[in-house]
């Protein structure tokens, strides 16, 4: 059997769906790996560390000639679905709530896909979790890309010039992303208070030492422990807090996403112009239209002074972390299919196949696409 890794074709992405552990681990069971030459290169991962594990290092394209299995971080570019062989299956992440002809025209390849972003919420899936890897991640970066650009310190500093008062952050959502934004911002020395429609999270949020600040709401989570969509008085309610809270801070984070639909809007411009000349908000969710109506993708908006930061794929700017956790996920997931002999069975009994298997005999497969157009 053979697995392929191409270089990622997508502008601006610098991670690749494997490192030279995850080859060893695929090279011990009998598989031979192929890598793209320089596919590793954003990751400051080099075809002479992937050469070393055992992976054979192939120039172009031609990486997926013949491969059975090829591993990616998004969905690979037409060119390249076009030189799989038949049957070929793709696995890691692959957009699947994106536009539905482009998935549709994949599908119709005969690929069988994989998409870790539908990996279930269950504990043992947790290591195969792409979403909560790079959120992890992201959250860092976020609070990084914020102090960067603040102009002011976090913490509070007492000279004899006079004090420096902490700055203020605000985390919008209280998932893997937003926990991390949260201990980041602590660990700069900010004051730091989070806000979710989940009130489990409040346990969590005091954890880490910040203040949880919450409108009671109904039970807002799913069965997959999103959190789900509110209704329009629930929506009213939280705007409410959040206006009124928001008017003090200096730093706010947002990381709302429901799967399969647009990002929820959680500061409405009016809020924005009510925050202090000088604050920073980082969109997280902007790839999905934004919790801000005012940012726009990999752009700094500057509006009444506040500065709103919509950069794209910020995992993807730790892509020396980033990879080798998407990699590991992957490596994980295929654990389920590769046997030890090297040889492959695909058991869709297995929920966490079957949860993410998205593409299977030239069609659309999975529930989400179901009733769908």
């Amino acid at each position: 059997m053979k697995i392929a890794v191409p270089a990622e074709s997508h502008p601006g992405e610098a991670r690749v769906a494997a490192s030279p552990d995850t080859v060893k681990a695929y090279v011990k069971k009998g598989v031979q790996v192929a890598v793209q030459a320089g596919a590793g290169l954003g990751a400051n991962i080099s075809d002479e560390a992937f050469q070393a594990a055992g992976a054979e290092i192939v120039k172009g394209p031609g990486v997926v000639k013949d491969a059975d299995l090829v591993l990616t971080i998004r969905r690979p570019a037409d060119t390249l679905i076009k030189s799989l062989k038949p049957g070929a299956i793709v696995a890691g992440g692959l957009e699947p709530y994106g536009e539905r002809k482009a998935l549709e025209a994949f599908a119709a390849s005969g690929v069988t896909a994989f998409a870790l972003e539908l990996m279930p919420r269950i504990t043992r899936a947790q290591a195969m979790d792409i979403l909560s890897s790079q959120a992890n991640l992201a959250g860092y970066k976020a609070v990084i890309e914020a102090a960067a650009i603040y102009g002011r310190a976090f913490p509070m500093m007492m000279t004899a010039a006079g004090t420096v008062p902490a700055a203020k952050a605000f985390i919008m959502g209280v998932g893997v992303a937003g926990l991390q934004a949260i201990a980041t911002a602590r660990r700069l020395g900010a004051i730091v208070s989070a806000t979710d429609v989940r009130k489990a999270t409040e346990e969590q949020v005091k954890s880490l030492g910040a203040k949880f600040v919450y409108v009671d709401l109904a039970e807002a989570a799913t069965s997959a422990g999103y959190a789900r969509e509110l209704t329009a008085e629930e929506k009213a309610k939280q705007a409410e807090l959040v206006a009124s809270h928001i008017k003090a801070q200096d730093i706010v984070i947002t990381t709302a996403l429901i799967p399969g639909r647009p990002a929820p809007t959680l500061i409405t411009k009016e809020m924005v112009e009510s925050m202090k000349p000088g604050s920073v908000i980082v969109d997280l969710a902007v790839e999905r239209g934004g919790n801000c109506p005012l940012s726009k993708p990999d752009e700094i908006v500057e509006h009444k002074g506040v500065r709103i930061v919509g950069t794209l794929n910020l995992a993807g700017r730790l892509a020396g972390n980033a990879a080798p956790l998407f990699a590991k996920n992957i490596a994980n997931f295929l654990d389920l299919m590769i046997q030890k002999d090297g040889t492959l069975k695909i058991d869709e009994a297995d929920e966490c196949i079957s949860g993410t298997l998205i593409a299977k005999g030239g069609k659309l497969v999975h529930k989400i696409y179901e009733g769908a157009k």
